[in-house]
């Protein structure tokens, strides 16, 4: 008898494991291509240069809390002509981070965004870059209520060493420690060198609202 019962309840832990096997496949499955494809572009739409606003993607409670300088350079980044109204820029901005954005253009412009009075129109003005670009990689993607938790390693691609002769490009984390060197070519090489040293890269997680087809970022933090 006891011997059937301990049959009984290795049988039970078993069927147990296999549903919990069998809900986190399919929890994993549920995430499509074009929906990894979607939220791997929205991000690369919102990730900006630190030498114009500091961080690349910079951490925040509430969209309209973030950094002023990275939510304008993001509508800058993404409008498809250099001249602009402000109409223009505020519906923009309003297509990038859903109908919840309540900030408002500062009206006289921004340090590169410059307002030609006379004409009443925005210009993006140019600026200078280093050769160090920032880089993310998507790490984990969960889904959750009305979008994603998506978890996000950032890096740096220093290409100061390319030059006619070679394009040896230099992968850093943010730190600026070096972690590794790759012909300019070899994008998924440096992919596969940041996982495997992903416990030495800074990451973030970002939270995306999923509506009418589109994604809107409600939230940025690292733990």
């Amino acid at each position: 008898m006891k011997k059937l019962v301990t049959i009984i309840v290795v049988l039970l832990i078993a069927l147990v494991g296999i549903i919990g096997y069998q809900k986190s496949t399919v929890k994993q499955e549920e995430i499509k291509i074009e929906e990894i494809e979607a939220i791997e572009k929205y991000i690369h739409q919102i990730y900006m240069w630190r030498e114009i606003t500091e961080e690349s993607l910079p951490c925040f409670e509430d969209i309209n809390q973030a950094n002023e300088n990275w939510i304008w350079e993001v509508v800058k980044k993404n409008v498809e002509e250099y001249e602009f109204t402000y109409e223009e820029i505020q519906q923009k901005a309003k297509e990038m981070f859903g109908e919840n954005f309540h900030k408002d253009f500062p009206k006289e412009g921004t340090e590169y965004i410059f307002l030609d009075e006379e004409k009443q129109q925005y210009f993006a003005v140019g600026m200078g870059m280093d050769k160090e670009e920032e880089a993310f990689l998507l790490s984990k993607i969960e889904k959750i209520k009305d979008g994603y938790e998506v978890e996000i390693i950032e890096y740096l691609e220093d290409y100061s060493l390319v030059t006619e002769d070679q394009d040896t490009i230099i992968i850093k984390n943010l730190t600026g420690e070096e972690m590794g060197r790759m012909a300019e070519k070899e994008e998924e090489k440096a992919k596969e060198l940041v996982k495997e040293n992903k416990d030495r890269f800074s990451k973030k997680k970002i939270i995306l609202k999923a509506q009418n087809e589109k994604l809107y970022v409600k939230r940025v933090y690292q733990e």
